[in-house]
């Protein structure tokens, strides 16, 4: 990789996706982009699109969506604190990403595995839940 000495105007979007710790490897952010898990300025992109400072952009990642600004480019993954200094996330965004996470929570908070594996009886009546013909 050559260094260069002048600001880039753009960086291909995989790339920066990457560089921004928003997947772990730029195969993963290709995929995500061309599956359409990532839209640049409310369009689908490829994943070789330039990206400039200013743009807006919606990722998808698992259960979470970003709705993000580019603040800074860069083409080299750094360490977190740098990566998250290459963009800023809405307030709409944080609010509704942490709304969804503490939905999730509650969620798995009403359920509780059992503590020891079932018996004959409850062995049958799993089964039975299985199959209407069994009763």
């Amino acid at each position: 990789m050559t260094m260069q000495t002048e600001p880039v105007a753009s960086v291909r979007l995989d790339l920066w996706l990457w560089a921004a710790r928003f997947y772990k490897t730029r195969a993963l952010a290709k995929h995500a982009i061309e599956t359409g898990k990532v839209d640049l300025g409310g369009q689908r992109a490829k994943p070789s699109r330039g990206v400039r400072v200013g743009d807006a952009l919606v990722v998808a990642r698992g259960e979470e969506r970003f709705e993000l600004e580019v603040a800074a480019l860069s083409d080299v993954r750094g360490p977190a604190s740098v990566a998250q200094a290459l963009y800023r996330e809405s307030d709409a965004s944080k609010i509704a990403r942490e709304q969804a996470r503490a939905a999730r929570a509650a969620e798995r908070a009403g359920f509780r595995p059992p503590e020891t594996r079932p018996d004959k009886r409850a062995r049958r009546l799993i089964r039975a839940l299985g199959d209407i013909d069994a009763l």
